[in-house]
C-alpha cells in the first residue's frame, strides 16, 4: 500500500458525492433514494479510497463491504439511539436509521461491480 493520488479516482468520487448529495435532497422515497443510494454509497468509498491510496482492488472492495455491512448491522442495533443522535437529520443520513437485508444486497452489487470495473479497466489499460 502506498500514498499516491488519482486523479480518475477523485473525479469520479466528486461526481459520485454530488449526486448522493442530490438524492438524499431531493428524494425521500422510492428505489433510487433507498436502494440505489446505497449502491451507489459504496462505490464512492471505493474511489475515495481509490484516490489517494494503491492497493490491490480486493482489499479495498473487501474492505468497503466490511464496513458498509458492519454500519447496516449498527443500524440493526439501533446505534442512533446509543450515540442520543436520532434527531439529528445529519447523523440519520450518514449512518442509517432502518437495517434493510436490501441494503446489504445493493452493497453487494455495488461492490463487485466497481471492483468488476476497476479491474478489467486497469487490465485493459495496461501496456
Amino acid at each position: 500500500m502506498t500514498i499516491k493520488f488519482n486523479k480518475p479516482f477523485f473525479a469520479s468520487s466528486l461526481l459520485l458525492f454530488s449526486v448522493e448529495v442530490c438524492i438524499a435532497v431531493f428524494l425521500s422515497e422510492g428505489f433510487i433514494r433507498h436502494t440505489f443510494g446505497d449502491f451507489l454509497v459504496v462505490i464512492l468509498m471505493y474511489c475515495a479510497i481509490k484516490s489517494f491510496i494503491k492497493v490491490k482492488p480486493l482489499k479495498i472492495a473487501i474492505a468497503v463491504l466490511a464496513f458498509a455491512f458492519l454500519i447496516e448491522f449498527l443500524q440493526w442495533f439501533n446505534l442512533l439511539d446509543y450515540l442520543n443522535l436520532r434527531q439529528s437529520s445529519l447523523a440519520v443520513i450518514i449512518l442509517g436509521s432502518t437495517f434493510e437485508i436490501t441494503d446489504l444486497i445493493a452493497y453487494t452489487l455495488g461492490v463487485i461491480t466497481i471492483y468488476l470495473i476497476d479491474t478489467k479497466i486497469s487490465i485493459s489499460w495496461k501496456p
